[in-house]
C-alpha cells in the first residue's frame, strides 16, 4: 500500500520530499503531519473545507466567497487523498495544477503521514511573519495544533529567514493559545482588536517566536 511506502520515507507516488523545496514551494514534516505547497486544486479545495464549518469560522471569519457552506461538499473533499496519491481519478477540474501568487501569504496543506487523509492548513505572511491556521473537524483536540505551529516557525525562521514570527488569537480562543505557547510562542504587545477577513471585528491577544539566527532553503 502506498501508505506503508511513506511511512518508510520514500516517495511512494510523488508526494513532495520534506528537504527538497523549490522556488515559492516548501515541504516540511512533522511526527504526524505533512506539509506542501498545494499542488492541486484539489489541494487548495481541502484547505478550505477544512476551515469551512461553524466552529472553525468563528474564530477565522473567512471572506464569504471563499468559505464551502455545503457540509456534504467539504466530507467529500475531505475525503480524497492528494491528488494520485491514492489511486483514484479526480475530476478534471480538481487535478489541474495549483500556481501560488507571488506577492500573497503562503499557504501550505498538511496531511497525516499516517493515512494521507487531509488535515488541515497552514498560511503565513512572509512580509510580517504572521501567521495562522486550522485542522479539519477530524482532527482537532488530538493535540496536532502544536505540531501546526511548530511547522510555521520552522517555515519562518529555517525556509523564509524571518528573524520574528507572530502570530494572534480571541482571548476565548483557549485551544489555539495553549498550542501557540506548547509550539513556542511567548505572549506579545498587539492591537486589541482585530478585523477578520468577513469585516467582524474581535477582542486580540498576540504571540510571538524569535530566533537569533534566521536561514532560508534551498
Amino acid at each position: 500500500m502506498v501508505w506503508s511506502l511513506f511511512r518508510r520515507s520514500r516517495t511512494g507516488t510523488g508526494l513532495p520530499v520534506p528537504g527538497r523545496c523549490a522556488p515559492g514551494r516548501h515541504v516540511l514534516a512533522t511526527g504526524r503531519l505533512l506539509l506542501f505547497t498545494p499542488r492541486t486544486r484539489l489541494d487548495v479545495a481541502a484547505a478550505l473545507a477544512a476551515s469551512a464549518d461553524a466552529e472553525a469560522q468563528r474564530w477565522l471569519g473567512t471572506q464569504a466567497d471563499e468559505v464551502l457552506p455545503d457540509p456534504g461538499t467539504r466530507r467529500a473533499l475531505l475525503a480524497w487523498r492528494p491528488a494520485g496519491d491514492d489511486g483514484r481519478r479526480i475530476p478534471h477540474v480538481l487535478a489541474e495544477p495549483y500556481t501560488p501568487a507571488p506577492d500573497g501569504p503562503l499557504l501550505l496543506v498538511c496531511v497525516r503521514r499516517s493515512d494521507l487523509s487531509y488535515a488541515g492548513a497552514l498560511e503565513l505572511q512572509p512580509r510580517d511573519g504572521e501567521m495562522g491556521g486550522w485542522l479539519a473537524p477530524g482532527c482537532r483536540g488530538q493535540g496536532l495544533g502544536v505540531e501546526l505551529f511548530r511547522a510555521g516557525l520552522e517555515l519562518a525562521h529555517g525556509h523564509l529567514g524571518l528573524a520574528t514570527a507572530r502570530a494572534g488569537a480571541e482571548p476565548g480562543n483557549t485551544a489555539s493559545r495553549r498550542a501557540l505557547t506548547r509550539a513556542g510562542f511567548v505572549r506579545d504587545q498587539g492591537p486589541s482588536r482585530h478585523t477578520l477577513p468577513d469585516g467582524r471585528v474581535v477582542d486580540a491577544v498576540w504571540h510571538r517566536h524569535d530566533t537569533a539566527s534566521p536561514a532560508r532553503c534551498r
